[in-house]
């Protein structure tokens, strides 16, 4: 059985990723999504166990302690996790993982996952993206600047080593197509499939 493969969309808040990640489950088989840990409180329309998993501090400290994440952070005064076993099954099932997660928690998977395949999302612009959190008003005007900090310095410290493709998202529809055939593309590299391949095809030869 062929790997599962692990997509990796990340990239400023406000960016876009989140929807993009939606957008491709539904336009893509074969392909689940991972649903991280966060100690933060739901947004209008979250759902808890499909958007996040929404736990307390003391909750979340204690599945560190005992290493059941792949990665974790703090991100604007809020902790997020990827669960490990959830990685894991993905991984070895056959089935390709979609994670939605900050820059932080990306540069943690690298590290000990360099196979998987890196995505950076953002706006074309600094400005646009502070026009996107501010007319997504689910966080406060101190949260914003926070946010449109942190951006920046993400943004500053983007680099090749980092990430394996950008998103410009410039348009959904056409960012939606990019996340898309990345994601095709790479399930057609040779390097994941040859050995498969030859195996079907010689399979009814004696």
């Amino acid at each position: 059985m062929i790997q599962g493969i692990s997509f990796i969309v990340s990239g400023p808040s406000g960016g876009g990723k989140t929807t993009l990640a939606k957008g491709v489950l539904d336009k893509l088989d074969n392909l689940r999504f991972s649903v991280s840990y966060t100690t933060r409180e739901p947004r209008d329309g979250e759902i808890d166990g499909r958007d996040y998993r929404f736990i307390s501090e003391a909750e979340f400290q204690k599945m560190v302690q005992e290493e059941r994440f792949i990665e974790h952070a703090l991100v604007h005064g809020n902790y997020y996790g990827t669960p490990l076993d959830e990685f894991e099954n993905a991984r070895t099932s056959g089935v390709d993982l979609l994670l939605d997660i900050d820059v932080q928690g990306a540069s943690q998977l690298r590290k000990g996952y360099p196979s998987a395949v890196f995505c950076f999302v953002l706006p074309p612009s600094f400005e646009i993206l502070k026009e996107r959190l501010i007319e997504r008003s689910s966080d406060r005007d101190n949260d914003i600047n926070k946010r449109l900090i942190r951006a920046k310095e993400e943004t500053e410290e983007l680099n090749l080593e980092n990430y394996d493709y950008i998103i410009v998202n410039d348009n959904i529809d056409q960012a939606l197509e990019r996340l898309s055939s990345i994601i095709v593309s790479t399930r057609c590299e040779s390097k994941r499939l040859v050995e498969k391949v030859k195996a079907d095809f010689f399979s009814g030869i004696k």
